[in-house]
């Protein structure tokens, strides 16, 4: 993979923007977590919530976002900078550590970073293509959903786009999440 395709790939997830602060934060989990990173301790290992944006925007680590309350909204540079919170959180940094980092990067040096970070989520980790036995011509692209839990859809499939597959691994993860609190 050119070191320009985990960058175009990253870009692929603009489109899905704008998100309110649930959404966001759901987005950025699911590229994370596609990414295969283990988290090294218990607030790495947190899953971002609407709760944990306002409080990084409170504390510089995210910019503002359009608007104020449930109708703020936020873009694709709040994606790549939550993610790179949470990257920076599962290698072991604090939240101060990352602050000054993040203030010293400048131009498109914090998508490359995030790129680089997730490119085995953007490009062969999370939409690796499998052959499935009973379906032998077929070829199928599984997406990591959770622990356990993978989802497969055919590669002809308009579900196969990548844009899709993230939409529905984050509509299940959100099923998941509901069925844990009942």
């Amino acid at each position: 993979m050119s070191d320009q395709a985990p960058v175009a790939l990253l870009r692929a997830h603009a489109r899905h923007a704008p998100w309110n602060a649930r959404g966001l934060a759901a987005h950025a989990t699911a590229l994370v977590d596609a990414a295969g990173m283990r988290p090294t301790n218990t607030s790495a290992r947190a899953n971002p919530s609407a709760r944990a944006i306002r409080f990084y925007v409170a504390n510089g680590l995210l910019d503002h976002p359009e608007g104020k309350g449930t109708a703020a909204t936020y873009h694709y540079r709040h994606l790549l900078q939550l993610l790179a919170i949470k990257i920076r959180q599962r290698e072991g940094q604090t939240l101060d550590v990352i602050k000054v980092e993040l203030g010293e990067l400048q131009g498109d040096q914090l998508e490359k970073r995030v790129a680089s970070s997730l490119a085995p989520a953007l490009g062969t980790g999370a939409d690796v293509q499998v052959r499935h036995d009973d379906d032998a011509p077929a070829l199928w692209r599984r997406v990591a959903v959770a622990d356990g839990i993978e989802l497969h859809v055919r590669e002809d499939s308009p579900a196969a786009r990548a844009s899709t597959m993230v939409a529905i691994r984050e509509a299940v993860r959100a099923a998941l999440g509901r069925e844990a609190v009942r």
